[in-house]
């Protein structure tokens, strides 16, 4: 019995770490990748591009809502001096707009109510005196817009509205 003391102990040992490397390196190697693939599809670094609406053929995520559109832009605060200004279009139904760093971590979540909702990004150590800042603890992340768009006629209510979003770099 004695003899087998070490070698579970050295398991208990390694399992721990490999549960805790899992725990602190997944989040940024997923968002990572989903920052890559966003970019893969053509999603430039401060632009929303609005997804296909939602059908098991043009899914790219595991049991995405099909109810929801979703318009996503990658930020990289590196490349905006300024900030990221952030507009979501005014959308008569459901919507919200959320910031995610990049440890997968929601930051941030702002409801549409009907009317268009506007803030500035900027790096948690700025001292923006902007109204409307946002701060995002990392330098890179995505924001979603999502808006319910159940039917086909939903969805070109949301095409409309999508072409009023805003997702740009600001200058110093």
């Amino acid at each position: 019995m004695k003899r087998l003391i070490g070698p579970f102990a050295a398991s208990i040992v390694l399992g721990l770490a490999a549960h805790f490397a899992i725990v602190h390196y997944a989040p940024s190697f997923i968002m990572d990748r989903a920052y890559t693939m966003l970019g893969e599809r053509g999603t430039a670094v401060h632009a929303f591009n609005l997804a296909p609406q939602m059908r098991p053929d043009t899914q790219s995520v595991v049991r995405p809502s099909p109810d929801l559109a979703y318009s996503a832009c990658r930020f990289d605060l590196t490349q905006a001096p300024g900030g990221i200004r952030v507009v979501m279009a005014a959308y008569d139904g459901y919507s919200s707009l959320s910031f995610f760093d990049a440890q997968t971590n929601n930051f941030r979540t702002i409801r549409g109510n009907g009317e268009a909702q506007e803030g500035v990004l900027v790096p948690k150590w700025a001292t923006s005196s902007q109204e409307g800042a946002i701060y995002s603890p990392s330098d890179k992340g995505i924001i979603l817009i999502r808006r319910l768009a159940p039917t086909d006629e939903d969805y070109a209510r949301v095409v409309e509205a999508a072409k009023g979003d805003v997702c740009e770099a600001l200058g110093e």
